[in-house]
């Protein structure tokens, strides 16, 4: 009974969300100055679709990149993490043919500077210690021996999800209790939480347009009262919850695209909703505190969006585009304070160091 009014709280709530369509908002345009050559690869060493940003606390980067390429030509495995230094400068690369190794989606440093990957390709996400040695694995990976190995199917309905399984994961993020938060995925739709030593816990979520449904939860973060907010981003919102899965609110972008903004690759968008619609979040990212705020990207206009924790937009900068400043499908954003992110694209193969002037 406790669970039904859980639900019943959470959907009431949302109902006070939708009632009816916001005005679009109007949020100032914030400057900034954009690096696109920050990061200094070795010779031989080059970028492919850049799925994956982070910092840690001795503001190194680290790079997950769909680079590094074995395999045949149609579904060849792509993941190569690369560590540089706060100057740019590269130092390593971690884990070179880890068994996880597939097709690279996000990677994310914890309080305790671990480094932390999800890679879509072998549903697994793993969890390495300072010095770049695996310490936790989440999921499991294909048997390549099995008959039936092969792309995962979208059925619909989906099969059921499987506690400690994942089917093309994307993301994770962590409380202050040490608590890991795992976005699960694409097929799954749902949210994971596994404690601080590898338990897991339960889970929440599953395809749907409703409160607690996704439709691709693509990115995650947690600010720090502990509250979860997953980018659902086939539903163009942001949903929020508490750390045992119950429905809080829902924050939508709903700002304008401008009349002459191009796509970054393809037809140009006509939808108002799903992955490519204009406020459709690709990423979340909530800078430390005290004063937290969150950052969200789209696809089309190709644009970086700031917000209060309660969902005002409160700036927002940036359009598609293959110069530097432009955006080719933003994937992860790394905000390490408010004025200074790191943008992980994927068309333009390349992070991006994003310095904005305070003010705004």
């Amino acid at each position: 009974m406790e669970r039904l009014t859980s639900r019943m709280i959470g959907f009431v709530l949302f109902l006070s969300t939708v009632a009816g369509p916001l005005p679009a908002q109007q949020p100032p345009e914030i400057r900034y100055h954009a690096d696109a050559e920050f990061l200094k690869l070795p010779a031989d060493f080059y970028f492919g679709e850049v799925a994956g940003v982070a910092v840690n606390s001795k503001k190194h980067v680290f790079v997950f990149s769909r680079g590094n390429t074995t395999g045949p030509a149609y579904s060849a495995a792509g993941a190569q993490l690369l560590e540089f230094g706060a100057d740019g400068k590269f130092l390593r690369e971690i884990g070179h043919n880890l068994y996880a190794w597939s097709y690279a989606h996000a990677v994310k440093v914890d309080a305790q500077d671990n480094i932390w990957v999800a890679d879509k390709g072998s549903d697994m996400v793993i969890k390495l210690n300072p010095e770049g040695r695996v310490v936790m694995v989440f999921g499991r990976k294909q048997e390549a021996s099995d008959e039936g190995t092969g792309p995962l199917k979208h059925l619909k309905p989906p099969l059921p999800a499987i506690d400690g399984m994942f089917r093309q994961v994307t993301d994770m993020a962590w409380d202050a209790a040490g608590n890991s938060y795992i976005s699960d995925g694409y097929i799954n739709s749902r949210v994971a939480k596994v404690d601080k030593d590898g338990n897991w816990l339960k889970s929440w979520g599953e395809p749907g347009d409703g409160p607690g449904q996704f439709n691709v939860p693509h990115s995650i973060a947690v600010d720090a009262s502990g509250n979860v907010y997953v980018a659902d981003r086939g539903n163009r919102r942001i949903q929020v919850f508490d750390g045992d899965g119950i429905f809080l609110r829902q924050i939508t972008i709903d700002v304008t695209a401008p009349a002459d903004a191009r796509a970054a690759i393809g037809n140009k968008p006509t939808a108002t909703t799903g992955t490519m619609a204009p406020g459709a979040p690709w990423t979340v990212c909530i800078t430390p505190g005290p004063n937290q705020v969150l950052y969200a990207s789209d696809a089309f206009p190709g644009r970086i969006y700031k917000l209060s924790l309660d969902g005002r937009v409160l700036g927002m900068f940036g359009k598609s585009g293959k110069q530097p400043g432009q955006f080719g499908w933003i994937h992860e954003i790394a905000c390490p304070s408010e004025n200074e992110l790191y943008v992980a694209e994927l068309l333009n193969w390349r992070v991006q160091k994003l310095v904005l002037e305070p003010g705004h």
